[in-house]
């Protein structure tokens, strides 16, 4: 057993081989306080043949008891993969995968298990470290280590890995994964912040990063294993001369195709006729082929950036594709819009519902509530496929989470804005940065529905090109550009600053200067395309939708719940069934009533409030004769709550009998004139009539 340690934040990050699934290529247990996650890798010793890209699958999976939780449901054990561990799962992958070696083909699996689970809120973080000192410690090539932090932003100070608390408190957190010696992967998101802010958090994280990666150095050191060779892919001179000459001036008149769809179509049909030349059933090279012309098409469009400035579309790199938009043109949505950026399409539309549609958790972190979904699908139509629908992939709830990131910070409070809030993005056509379209999209859907955020957001997917020195940074990505590029680097915020941020490298890492520079430019992107929102919808309309349910609050006192709830919750389903509403107590005293019509509203809210009035000394109230007593009658004034009308305070004149006057279910006025310590009220209704003869004679 080999074990290393540095302090990180007054706590030892810990790390351990040789003890734990001794079978695996390469297996680490990292410990920070009192979370535990294991991290294992595992390569097949063989190579796919018939693949040429990387096999590699990345697991995160939590453990209920590592909370001291046992899982619910009819099975109690752990199932299918929540979101939480989806979206780790993609965290850990993204700095881990762009620095395997070119032509390793192998299958790689790396799984990372939460064994224990404290307060820290790093378990992610630790996932990251763990898995990158399986692989730096295994035999399985790897150009790691890879190390891995998570910084909060609290004002103008910076927080090492906030924990659970902490995190809460920051304005914007960041988790910061890269190798010594630059940045790989940024994510985060939060209240707005400046490009400046920023550097200085990855400044920060980078040199944390350092400490990291150097103690998982000094552990293989002590435990390394000694890596398997790997052969790069071999061409032939010759057939890469071939398809040169056959290829080389046509794709460079096919990328120079603005519209994607014929773009392909022709690079397709290069490609289909010089496997058809080049190739035959006794010699297939169609791969080596296919691999020469991805190539060749990749050098054509990164040195036509690098030394024309221009895209393949025709574009600048800081320039922006054509913008438009519309809303409100689906009649029952409660918000609806569709945002284009050249052949990007995303159709968000909003619903709007109450605290019976809020997302229930079971966390390791504790039961949650979620009254703010963004869920984003990506239909196989929008790039011209066909294939199955399925339910939402990893990509279609990672790029779901960013967007919903972006654009929570600015909704309203639940006290100013008591609804649930469901946003779905369906992108309809794709070309590049359709996350970012959503978010654009959310925001004009937000707006239509009347939802008065704090500001509007918008997003911008940046890319970058880098050959030796030189280095062109692009604004507004095409899918091309990303598929070719070294960079996607997505910026989300408002007018006043950035909401969300992510960042994936694909070459060893980026400079401070090369970060700057990006950040700069995706500012005045991101103003552009909020001025073109402006332009369709510039502010949340005043009323919600005529088919979205109103919300009415109105506060109780926390003794009263029990009243309107009444007993196994008689009273409420009582008003329910009345009214046709829906009603919502927090135990602070809080009742939302919900209805897509006031009348009925209003009418539960005056049942509410009738049972959870208090008597008030020397009001006059309307009531009803409940019970008859030979010494008075009882009356209830409002629901719930009688009081006594003494014989003697029934009628201005003596009487002998109360039933002489009264009779149970008259309708009487009262006046209260005594509540005693116990609570008990004294009514009368000769004071009462006295009062109303009083008030005629001065009119």
């Amino acid at each position: 057993m080999t074990n290393v340690e540095i302090e990180v934040k007054g706590k030892p990050l810990y790390l351990e081989t040789g003890k734990f699934a001794k079978q695996a290529d390469g297996s680490v247990i990292v410990r920070y306080g009192d979370t535990v996650v294991l991290a294992t890798a595992v390569a097949k010793k063989e190579a796919r043949k018939d693949i040429d890209f990387f096999p590699l699958t990345v697991d995160y999976q939590e453990k209920a008891y590592a909370a001291g939780k046992i899982p619910g449901g009819f099975f109690k054990r752990e199932g299918r993969p929540g979101e939480k561990e989806v979206l780790t799962s993609r965290l850990i992958d993204r700095p881990i995968r762009p620095i395997f070696p070119d032509g390793f083909y192998s299958e790689t699996q790396g799984i990372v298990s939460v064994l224990s689970f404290g307060e820290e809120n790093i378990a992610d973080i630790l996932g990251i470290i763990g898995l990158s000192a399986a692989l730096s410690i295994s035999d399985i090539p790897f150009d790691g280590p890879v190390g891995a932090v998570r910084i909060g932003i609290l004002g103008d100070s910076f927080v090492i890995n906030p924990d659970l608390q902490e995190i809460g408190e920051c304005d914007f957190s960041l988790v910061v994964a890269g190798t010594e010696d630059a940045v790989l992967m940024v994510e985060g998101g939060g209240l707005e912040i400046q490009e400046g802010v920023l550097i200085e958090a990855l400044e920060m994280a980078h040199n944390e990063i350092r400490r990291v990666v150097d103690l998982q150095k000094q552990l293989v050191s002590a435990a390394g294993k000694e890596k398997r060779s790997v052969t790069p892919p071999q061409l032939d001179d010759k057939l890469v001369a071939d398809v040169s000459s056959k290829s080389l001036e046509r794709i460079k008149q096919a990328i120079a195709i603005p519209d994607k769809m014929q773009r392909q179509e022709s690079l397709n049909a290069i490609l289909d006729e010089v496997k058809e030349a080049l190739s035959s059933e006794e010699e297939d090279n169609s791969k080596d082929i296919s691999y020469i012309f991805n190539k060749l098409e990749k050098d054509l469009v990164r040195n036509t950036i690098i030394e024309q400035g221009v895209r393949t579309d025709g574009r600048k790199p800081d320039e922006v594709r054509p913008i438009s938009a519309d809303v409100g043109f689906l009649p029952r949505t409660h918000g609806s819009a569709l945002f284009v950026r050249g052949e990007t399409q995303a159709l968000a539309v909003v619903t709007l519902g109450t605290a019976d549609d809020e997302q229930r958790i079971d966390a390791l972190e504790g039961d949650t509530k979620r009254s703010f979904m963004l869920h984003y699908n990506f239909p196989p139509f929008s790039v011209g496929e066909v294939k199955f629908l399925r339910s939402a992939g990893r990509r279609e709830i990672g790029h779901g989470k960013l967007a919903e990131r972006a654009l929570k910070k600015m909704l309203p409070t639940k006290e100013d804005f008591p609804y649930t809030i469901r946003i779905v993005s369906d992108v309809l056509e794709s070309n590049g940065s359709s996350s970012m379209a959503t978010v654009c999209g959310g925001t004009l859907a937000l707006m239509d529905a009347g939802v008065p955020i704090k500001a509007p957001v918008a997003g911008i997917a940046m890319g970058l090109i880098k050959e030796g020195d030189k280095v062109v940074v692009l604004t507004d990505i095409l899918g091309l550009e990303d598929h070719l590029g070294d960079m996607d680097f997505k910026v989300t915020g408002t007018a006043e600053g950035i909401t969300a941020f992510q960042m994936d490298v694909k070459i060893s890492g980026v400079t401070k200067e090369i970060m700057s520079t990006a950040l700069d430019q995706a500012k005045k992107g991101r103003l552009h395309i909020l001025g073109k929102m402006a332009d369709v919808l510039s502010q949340p309309r005043e009323n919600l939708a005529a088919h979205a349910p109103r919300i009415y609050s109105l506060k109780i006192k926390p003794d009263k719940i029990r009243d309107v709830i009444g007993a196994g919750g008689k009273v409420i389903r009582g008003i329910v069934e009345e009214t046709g509403v829906k009603i919502d107590i927090d135990d602070s005293g809080t009742v939302n009533i919900a209805s897509v019509d006031e009348e009925s509203a209003q009418k539960a809210i005056s049942i509410v409030q009738a049972i959870v009035a208090e008597p008030e000394l020397g009001k006059i109230y309307h009531g009803k004769v409940k019970r008859i007593m030979d010494f008075g009658a009882f009356v209830e004034i409002f629901t719930g709550t009688e009081g006594l009308l003494h014989i003697s305070q029934i009628d201005e004149q003596r009487i002998n009998k109360v039933t002489d006057v009264l009779q149970e279910g008259d309708e009487v006025t009262v006046k209260v004139i005594e509540i005693d310590k116990m609570g008990r009220i004294r009514l009368s209704r000769k004071e009462a009539m006295k009062e109303q003869k009083a008030g005629k004679s001065g009119d």
